[in-house]
């Protein structure tokens, strides 16, 4: 297992690898190819990005069935997954601020396990989808609810910038099929599941998507949230907790 991480230091963004409480610069999107440069600094030094630079974020909605319960925007499982997109402008990394858009009166958290691709995928088969994959991290699909209700089709509530939190790393080599999954707001268990859940699996995903579009290196998939979204408020805090992964923390202003 690796980790990955996008931070700003003194002299401006850049990318490393987290190894034993140090960040090691790298050169280049490690999900495109990077090289290591012996340059090494101290995480308290430096302001943790999202770590990802994707073309385009692909997000899945309802893709868990007790969230299909509780979605009053569906009756039914799904047949095939539900797809919309956000724009790479509502990235966030750790600790950066979800805005609370004044158009919106309900502003929900959504824990999510984030796919990242590391070669270009196309028309893949769902046995060789895994091949594609660089890695995993964790995401907060925040929804301005009122707003994608009121839309019908979702980009106003799922795109306004701050909207896509991303973090606090991106993780290689784990096993993604059975992952606790979970959504804390100011400290209180909100969401817990587990990626074992979903209607439609990891592979599954990235082999649908791709035979929609062209998926490229840096590219990022949100898989869906459990069940247990709710509203959050300015002066919250919302942490978005993945196993094997690591904690992402956001504050609502």
């Amino acid at each position: 297992m690796e980790r990955f991480v996008r931070f700003e230091a003194a002299e401006g963004k850049e990318w490393g690898k987290f190894d034993e409480g140090r960040i090691v610069k790298i050169t280049g999107n490690p999900a495109v190819g990077y090289d290591q440069v012996d340059h090494e600094y101290d995480p308290s030094g430096v302001r943790l990005l999202a770590p990802v630079q994707p073309t385009k974020i692909v997000c899945v909605g309802l893709n868990y069935r007790a969230h299909v319960d509780e979605s009053q925007s569906a009756t039914k499982v799904p047949e095939e997954p539900v797809l919309f997109m956000k724009p790479p402008s509502a990235l966030i990394g750790p600790g950066g601020k979800i805005v609370y858009p004044e158009t919106s009166q309900r502003v929900d958290y959504e824990a999510e396990l984030g796919i990242v691709i590391g070669k270009t995928c196309k028309q893949v088969a769902m046995v060789e989808a895994e091949d594609f994959i660089f890695g995993f991290t964790c995401c907060n699909d925040v929804t301005a609810r009122d707003l994608q209700k009121k839309d019908v089709q979702w980009t106003r509530g799922k795109g306004f910038d701050s909207f896509c939190p991303v973090g606090p790393w991106l993780v290689t080599g784990i096993n993604f099929a059975d992952l606790k999954i979970e959504s804390f707001l100011n400290g209180e268990m909100r969401q817990s599941s587990r990626t074992s859940k979903m209607i439609f699996s990891v592979p599954f995903l990235v082999s649908f998507i791709s035979k929609v579009m062209t998926l490229n290196p840096g590219d990022l998939i949100l898989t869906g949230t459990p069940e247990g979204i709710g509203p959050m408020q300015p002066g919250d805090r919302v942490e978005v907790r993945i196993e094997g992964i690591g904690s992402l923390v956001n504050d609502v202003v």
